[in-house]
């Protein structure tokens, strides 16, 4: 099982996305076997936040099995949240350097106290979402599960994120971004346990081929690369993938031969 943590659907102002629509994405998770991936709406990660959680959540009721969704919460407008057990959710995302809102700031309590788990932006030095402020909003809430996204997005910063949050077991590093190689997804695993990184691709911003190619190429033994791509996410999500035993006889499965 591949399961890709964080996802995106819908277009950005100031960034090329050739392809913005679910059918290109569902595509290209096919082609290489991917089973699931969470998504966010790029309009709710923007200007509007309930519309846009809306449309992911018609998009993963069209793709059943397909796509989780993350919910983001506006803490300047209190996004309003569907709670554990709806259909298609997996969890929250918050994006503190687009609403300029400091991860740990109180506003976001209502997201603290759902329970549900967080993909949240990651950003060394980012005065918003510096991985410090995860190693604070876990030591508050260590029931909440919390992803740090893009374990802090640059590399100068990936060995510090997974130094800073070892002994906080409610924070996973997500491996999206650019800048990430396979190399340090195995630095991460050794740093701060396989059973602590997840795959993610940032698609449709990112290509997914590369962001899972970096996945599946890293120097990893077998048992750590599929806690990674997948089984990690499974076990910390649980019963909000309901639908993924479903999924079966995708045409660019391994099943089918492909490699991956």
């Amino acid at each position: 099982m591949i399961l890709d943590a964080h996802g995106h659907v819908g277009t950005w102002p100031d960034f090329l996305i050739p392809h913005p629509a679910a059918e290109h994405l569902v595509a290209a998770m096919d082609r290489i076997g991917v089973t699931a991936t969470g998504i966010s709406h790029l309009l709710a990660v923007g200007p509007d936040a309930v519309r846009g959680n809306a449309m992911a959540l018609e998009i993963a009721e069209r793709f059943p099995g397909r796509f989780g969704v993350w919910q983001v919460f506006n803490p300047h407008h209190r996004t309003p949240l569907a709670r554990e057990g709806v259909r298609g959710v997996w969890g929250v995302k918050l994006h503190p350097d687009v609403h300029q809102c400091r991860l740990d700031d109180p506003l976001y309590e209502p997201v603290w106290r759902s329970g549900l788990p967080v993909l949240a932006h990651g950003q060394t030095d980012s005065p918003w979402s510096d991985p410090a402020q995860f190693v604070t909003v876990a030591a508050r809430h260590p029931h909440v599960p919390l992803l740090m996204g893009h374990t802090g997005l640059w590399p100068y910063g990936f060995g510090r994120a997974a130094r800073l949050v070892a002994d906080h077991p409610n924070v996973f590093l997500e491996t999206c971004g650019s800048k990430m190689t396979g190399r340090w997804i195995a630095r991460l695993a050794a740093l701060a346990g396989a059973e602590r990184v997840l795959f993610g691709s940032d698609a449709c911003f990112l290509d997914l081929r590369t962001g899972y190619g970096r996945v599946a190429l890293a120097p990893l033994d077998d048992a750590d690369r599929a806690l990674i791509q997948g089984g990690n996410l499974a076990r910390l999500l649980g019963r909000a993938l309901p639908d993924i035993s479903d999924v079966t006889d995708l045409p660019g499965s391994p099943e089918k031969g492909n490699p991956a």
